[in-house]
């Protein structure tokens, strides 16, 4: 069995494809038969050094796949599916893991590495392999360099894969003893240091009790600086990788260091090779973002017992931090603005400059200024562009008043630049710029930097601007859009209704520009239409209303090309999306008030066609503009809407069905909240079919949890919809409420970020549920049917109310629901009410807020409860 497994293994990656679909059908059923004999038969081809390489890597890659996947439901079959293995069975694959830590091979060594972590991974939390630690730290004194060295990554991996609770501390120790050994100086092995190096960025996070200790954090901080010098390229890069982890993990740990800290990392980016100069800018990045987020948190008021100081660290470094970003500025590369996945070291600095601007606000202008004055003018191309680049950079964090003066000087000149400058990079940047300097300091709270005498200068250099090279183009339509947002609170007249009819030309004409798909440009300029749009005004809508049939034929036209190719049909699936963009953003505009929502609505028939055209298509992104500009359709259309369900239906079932495309699934329940409102009890003959799918939706553990807070939440819109009809699905959704509500109120979020926003839009669309339902059947005769529910809803409130772990938006949903209780039950919530633990004092927490929203549904809340009873 041994050597045909090892044929196998090597046919399944053959060039001829009949012997290679052969193979993978004998692998599949090896598998499906036995496999626990499988697993074993893998892991003994990885760790035997008598296999041929090709069939030792595929080996190690099945049977790393056996035991993890990126889906949630499939990652926990596979982990039960191994703690269910025969114990005989796991000790063996589990030798041949650690055996083939020691072969001379590096993929062998490297494959079981990550399966070890694997292993790892779904054994430690249950306190299985107990040994497993001290088995590898074992490793860690032998002479031979490759077993320490394969045994160090597994540590490393091992640390990224479990929990910091899963492993003791007096293991954390020892494993950062060892790791911290590897990295020293004295390790003459480069691969042994470099593996221990990434091993402590993996373990940095167990390493809470240590960095508490002055004295192991003082070792463990002189080794990995002491790495950053290592005439090795890939340690010096990992160190600084460890440096930027350390920096956002222990920030508050930082200051007896970061005078040395700041002493590697500017010489590191003066002098040293591209990827280590990029993670030490990388590091005052992080710091940035932690002083920022600190600063955001505190609103600068610091006291005694605050949590996590500020530092200051930006702020004492600025005088020399910023001529050091400075300089990297002029470090461009020729092509950096054709390619959008470019980063180099010019890209990083203005990053962080950005985010030093952020920090420090107002102080870092007088640091820049000199620099940008200096270089504005310059003959070479990079001194312009890092100027301007300096300036767009320093927009964001101080204040109005310190750039406006700086911003009216320098207008014209970029103006001007943008028209006439030779140098393509130069235009690039001067475009982003003036995005920037619109984005930032241009709106109806502000005094505006547009005025009746520099906007037509201004729109027509912008215009102008696009038919520049595509990357220039796509930056003019991006300030084009900031110049439009700028005017979204102006009620009556926009200064851009002279030119409205020019800009939208404008932008129709890049669309169809031959060199429209790069640099993004189709889809900038559509983006900018859709806000020109969403930001005008009344006077305009006339323009806008002959544009609808501009769009429609061109999304009709997209249908009539025939077979084309894969790439071609891709791209006309992404301007299939953008159009139904665009005509999403058209209906909220004009359906939104008469007469233009009349005028509109003459157009819907040949509208409701095409977007049911458009799901005949592959592309989850088109189907789901599609589904986005049906529900806007739906909204503008109210009650008429109902002589397109028949058609439409079998595609609103098939997007409640695509767990795939998860996103497809959430807008296609926002949809049904849409038809809910628009059609009212119309929408009764299709509630069997969608509250059927729904409540499957809740029942799979396939769907992306990010999907299940809505669907509780279209609950809520079907009963107010259908009212006392409702009847017949509250013995369904109510107990998956009830079990969802319990949940909520168990899970331990701890200090997940993450995790707690998902309880409380968990929490949210629960009570957003209830409060349709008991709305739904206000004044119903059939109220008592709610009855049994009652005593769950309250109790469920009241462990929100104790957990003290609600958000504003949970608070205010939760105080409707109470009031809507006491609205829909009125008398028969009297003594439920009054037996509940903390309605009382919820309601009179609520009634005290700042927070308006809340108080203004705590007030409603007093009211109906009144009512129903006399506090």
């Amino acid at each position: 069995m041994a050597m045909e497994v090892t044929q196998i293994l090597l046919n399944a990656q053959a060039m001829d494809s009949t012997v290679r679909k052969h193979a993978e059908e004998n692998l599949k059923q090896f598998q499906e038969q036995n496999l626990p004999i499988f697993l074993l038969s893998l892991a003994g081809e990885l760790a035997n050094d008598e296999k041929p390489a090709e069939s030792r890597k595929l080996a190690g890659l099945i049977l790393k796949n056996a035991l993890d996947a990126k889906e949630h439901h499939r990652k926990i079959e596979l982990m039960q599916r191994w703690l269910s293995l025969d114990q005989p069975v796991k000790a063996q694959i589990k030798a041949y893991l650690l055996k083939t830590l020691t072969s001379p091979a590096l993929d062998a060594r490297s494959t079981a590495s990550q399966v070890i972590a694997k292993v790892a991974g779904i054994e430690l939390p249950h306190k299985q392999w107990p040994e497993l630690i001290e088995a590898l730290l074992s490793n860690t004194h032998q002479v031979v360099a490759h077993t320490k060295q394969a045994t160090l990554e597994t540590l490393g991996y091992i640390c990224e894969e479990v929990s910091s609770e899963a492993i003791d501390q007096s293991e954390v120790n020892k494993i950062l003893t060892a790791v911290v050994q590897g990295m020293n100086a004295s390790e003459i092995n480069n691969d042994v240091r470099l593996a221990a190096t990434r091993a402590l960025y993996n373990a940095l996070g167990f390493a809470q009790a240590n960095f508490s200790n002055d004295m192991e954090r003082d070792y463990i901080m002189r080794v990995v600086c002491e790495a950053t010098i290592s005439p090795e390229l890939r340690i010096r890069q990992a160190a600084f990788e460890c440096l930027v982890a350390i920096s956002s993990t222990y920030y508050e740990k930082l200051a007896p260091y970061i005078r040395d800290i700041f002493n590697i990392t500017a010489k590191a980016i003066k002098e040293d090779e591209e990827p280590v100069a990029l993670q030490a800018i990388e590091f005052w990045s992080s710091i940035c973002d932690e002083e920022t987020d600190i600063l955001e948190e505190y609103g600068g008021d610091f006291t005694g017992d605050s949590d996590i100081p500020c530092f200051y660290f930006v702020k004492q470094a600025l005088p020399a931090l910023v001529p050091l970003l400075l300089e990297t500025l002029l470090k461009q590369e020729e092509d950096q603005d054709q390619d959008e996945g470019a980063w180099n070291i010019a890209m990083a600095g203005g990053t962080c400059l950005g985010l030093v601007a952020r920090t420090v606000c107002d102080d870092i202008v007088p640091l820049v200024m000199p620099f940008i004055e200096e270089n504005i003018t310059k003959p070479d191309w990079r001194q312009r562009e890092a100027a301007t680049y300096a300036f767009g950079s320093i927009l964001e964090g101080p204040s109005a008043d310190k750039l406006m003066p700086l911003v009216n000087v320098g207008l014209n000149f970029m103006l001007n630049a943008l028209m006439t400058d030779p140098n393509n990079h130069v235009k690039d940047t001067t475009a982003w710029t003036l995005g920037r300097i619109f984005e930032f300091l241009h709106g109806s709270t502000l005094d505006t930097i547009i005025t009746p005498a520099n906007c037509p200068q201004i729109i027509k250099v912008l215009l102008h601007s696009m038919n520049d090279v595509p990357n220039v183009a796509e930056k003019a339509c991006g300030a084009l859009y900031f110049l439009a947002q700028g005017y979204e609170d102006v009620a009556q007249s926009s200064p851009l209704t002279p030119f409205f009819q020019d800009i939208i030309q404008a932008l129709l004409n890049v669309t169809h520009r031959p060199d429209a798909g790069e640099s993004r440009l189709r889809t900038a300029a559509y983006e900018t239409l859709n806000e020109v749009v969403r930001c005008s005004t009344d006077e305009t809508a006339s323009m806008v209303l002959h544009l609808v049939p501009v769009i429609i034929n061109e999304l009709n036209q997209t249908f009539e090309a025939q077979n084309i190719s894969s790439e071609e049909r891709e791209r006309q699936n992404e301007l299939q999306g953008l159009l139904c963009g665009c005509l999403q953003v058209m209906i909220q505009k004009l359906g939104s008030s008469e007469p233009t929502r009349s005028l509109l609505l003459q157009t819907a028939d040949q509208m409701m066609s095409l977007f049911l055209r458009v799901f005949g298509s592959k592309s989850a992104t088109a189907h789901e503009e599609a589904m986005l500009a049906i529900g806007a359709l739906a909204y503008s259309s109210g009650p008429d809407f109902a002589k397109y369900m028949q058609d439409f239906y079998r595609y609103l079932e098939m997007g409640l069905q695509d767990f795939e495309d998860y996103q497809v699934c959430a807008i296609t329940v926002g949809v049904v909240g849409d038809l809910c409102r628009a059609l009212e009890g119309n929408i009764l003959p299709y509630c069997d079919g969608i509250m059927t799918q729904l409540l499957k939706n809740l029942s799979s553990n396939q769907l992306h949890r990010s999907v299940k807070p809505p669907i509780f939440s279209c609950f809520g819109d079907i009963a107010l919809a259908i009212g006392e009809n409702f009847e017949k699905y509250l013995v369904y959704a109510m107990p998956m409420l009830q079990g969802a509500a319990e949940l909520s109120v168990r899970t331990s979020t701890d200090d997940d970020e993450d995790m707690i926003e998902y309880t409380n839009t968990l929490r949210n669309g629960i009570l957003e549920a209830y409060s349709g339902i008991f709305q739904g059947f206000k004044g119903s005769t059939k109220i008592q049917l709610l009855m049994p529910y009652a005593p769950h809803v309250l109790q469920f409130l009241d462990s929100l109310f104790m957990g003290k772990d609600m958000d504003e938006l949970v608070s205010k949903t939760a105080i409707g629901v109470l009031g809507d209780l006491a609205d829909t039950l009125g008398s028969n919530a009297g003594p439920l009410i009054q037996q509940s633990v903390s309605s009382k004092d919820f309601l009179n927490e609520c009634l005290s807020s700042d927070d308006h929203l809340i108080k203004e549904s705590a007030e409603w809340a007093k009211l109906a409860i009144s009512r129903a009873i006399s506090f």
